[in-house]
This record gives structure tokens, sequence and C-alpha cells, in this order.
């Protein structure tokens, strides 16, 4: 069994989440309606992503699992807070379902600090992942500014910085993609030796 070659579940989750994360930002931006963001958040960004950190679990890869399997399911609650937390047939049966004005904010604010862990351990992986997820929690937190003081500057810094976040990760997970054909990509050395 040892001589099977088993393809390399972050480069799915990598698409998955730079992908979802670009149209997010594009949505924030007012390009483009909600809907890519809701389907490609269930579909690949947040179920393609959480299988991708499922099957890390089996390569042993502790990082990979909580990340892919964490921001797998941030997708998957995000979109599920969008379609029926602000369902009105759904909230006027069930008032405590309503959204408060600073809901979304908080639900930012625990993601935030999730990634600032998962941060702290990326720099001693390398430079390429250290860039992703700084860049993600730099725009965490200016969504976390706009969400709680209704600084709209903070969410479009935000937004162009995860836009740098998302097109950070789909290069990782090119380079992943292209290693398989003999094209080798840098990634830079650990932040962190």
């Amino acid at each position: 069994m040892s001589d099977v070659k088993l393809g390399n579940p972050a480069v799915v989750g990598l698409a998955g989440f730079g992908m979802t994360t670009f149209v997010l930002q594009c949505h924030n931006l007012g390009w483009c309606g909600v809907a890519p963001v809701i389907w490609l958040g269930l579909i690949f960004g947040g179920s393609a992503q959480l299988f991708a950190g499922l099957m890390e679990f089996k390569t042993g890869n502790n990082f990979g699992f909580c990340a892919f399997t964490g921001y797998g399911a941030f997708w998957i609650s995000l979109c599920l807070m969008l379609i029926f937390g602000t369902n009105a047939g759904l909230t006027t049966a069930y008032p405590t379902l309503a959204f408060k004005p600073v809901d979304l904010g908080f639900f930012l604010l625990a993601w935030t600090l999730f990634t600032f862990l998962l941060f702290i351990a990326s720099m001693k992986h390398h430079g390429a992942l250290a860039v992703i997820f700084l860049t993600l929690l730099v725009g965490f937190i200016g969504l976390d500014i706009k969400e709680f003081t209704g600084n709209a500057a903070a969410g479009t810094f935000a937004a162009y910085d995860l836009i740098l976040c998302a097109f950070s990760a789909l290069y990782l997970m090119a380079v992943g993609v292209f290693a398989e054909a003999g094209i080798a990509l840098p990634v830079g050395a650990a932040w962190i030796k």
C-alpha cells in the first residue's frame, strides 16, 4: 500500500478557499451579487474544503486538517447565516433567530481569533503560507472594525487585503499542482525558525 501515490488534498482546499474568498470580496466591493458567494461558499469553499481537511487528517497534517476543516465550516456556516439568518419567515416564526446588528461582528471576531492562532503556526512552515494567514488575519480585523463601528473604509481596506489573500492561496495551490509537473515555484523561508 505504501507504493500507491496519493493526491495532495491541500490543492483542493487552497483552491476552494482562494476562489471563494475572491468572489466574496468582489461582492463586498459591490462588483457582484451574493448568489455566487453562497453557491461557491456552500460547494467549493465549504464542502470541498471541508473534505480536503478531513483528507489532511489521513496524511497526519494537523495544520491542514485544522485549517481546511475549520475554514470549510466557516464558509458553510456563513452561507447558512446569510440564507436563513435574514429569512423573514424564519425569524417571524422563531424571533430568537433574528439578527442583532453586531451578530456578524461576533461571528467574524471568533474567526479572527482562530486565524490568529493559525497565523502563529503558519510562520513555522514557509513564507507563502505565512503571507496567506497574515493577510487573512488583517482582513478579518478590518471586517471586525467595519462590523462593530460601521467604518466603511475598514471594510474596503479588508476587501482589497483579502483579494491579496485569495491570490496568495491560489498561488500556493499552483505550487502544489505545478510541482507534480516538475515546475518548482518558490515558497520562501519560514518566518520563524
